[in-house]
């Protein structure tokens, strides 16, 4: 995975003289504009993006501002001869000790775990927050830092390559400790179990440590924050997640469908409609999709479908 450089141009007003006006993007056509293309999307610039729908007036330039400033600090201190091996023990000490990153264990899931601004004011997050800025730092160190979408915990995989060490190193972002396989075993097990993938089934671990597209980290932290605000049946809040993910995942028409669902919930029948068909017409075979027609008849009819 290459982390693009490229960042967006401030989503600010500016006019020109005579008639012509330009108005300040959305904090969600701000996020369309940064996740159209695979080739240009910033990891760090979209990430950090999210965090507007809960703060409308955060300047997200600044806080990549500030990502960068810690790694300045760091390369600053690291000889330019020094080998990947010992950058990354460099790292490990700044970022975890020095700057004292680690997880959120006693409010895990509170969603500003998944707003980078408040990870980096507070240096606390889940592992996937932390992952994100830890890959942005370790990549301007001139490290190949990727990320693993791995069942239940995300986590960093970091490619040393030199003449006296060629191998990986796994990070887990939320500790800072560095995985062996057999830990790494460890912590697969119940998942695997979960989906019958033991004995003649079983799978390699190295299936599991692929590394991890940018959109893909982008929906697993929406994903995360879709169950936070879908458990506090928090509406709005889900509503704004779901608008992310269905410009994120434009073939995910499930989310589609949840969206659906919450229009309905908010009381707004004809976008509930609109999105009902979209989802029915591109999944007129899901498991669902009768449920879900009969859902938009009665709509239809006035009537008005509930989550619960």
């Amino acid at each position: 995975m290459t982390v693009s450089r490229r960042r967006a141009a401030p989503p600010y007003t500016w006019e020109m003289p005579g008639p012509y006006q330009y108005a300040t993007p959305t904090a969600l056509e701000y996020f369309s504009s940064l996740v159209a293309e695979d080739a240009s999307l910033s990891l760090l610039e979209a990430a950090a993006s999210i965090a507007q729908d809960e703060h409308p007036r955060l300047d997200v330039q600044a806080v990549l501002a500030e990502v960068d400033e810690l790694a300045v600090k760091l390369k600053r201190r690291i000889p330019a001869d020094v080998v990947p091996l010992q950058r990354l023990r460099w790292l490990n000490r700044y970022f975890f000790h020095e700057l004292g990153f680690g997880g959120n264990v006693n409010n895990y899931y509170d969603a500003s775990n998944s707003y980078l601004d408040d990870v980096l004011r507070t240096r606390r997050g889940i592992p996937i927050s932390l992952a994100v800025i830890y890959l942005e730092v370790a990549t301007q160190l001139g490290l190949r830092a990727q990320g693993i979408s791995f069942p239940g915990h995300f986590l960093v995989k970091l490619s040393l390559l030199s003449g006296s060490h060629n191998g990986e190193v796994i990070i887990d972002p939320f500790t800072g400790k560095s995985l062996s396989r057999e830990e790494l075993d460890e912590m697969l097990t119940p998942y695997k179990r979960s989906q019958g993938l033991v004995g003649e089934f079983d799978a390699p671990l190295g299936l599991f440590l692929q590394a991890a597209a940018p959109r893909e980290i982008l929906a697993r932290m929406l994903r995360n924050l879709k169950e936070i605000h879908s458990t506090a049946e928090d509406w709005p809040r889900l509503l704004h997640v779901l608008n992310r993910l269905v410009v994120l995942l434009p073939h995910a028409h499930e989310e589609r469908r949840d969206r659906a669902l919450v229009w309905a919930e908010l009381g707004q029948a004809d976008r509930a409609a609109e999105d009902f068909e979209a989802y029915l017409h591109h999944r007129p075979d899901a498991d669902d999709s009768t449920a879900m027609a009969e859902r938009l008849e009665r709509m239809r009819r006035g009537e008005q479908p509930r989550l619960h």
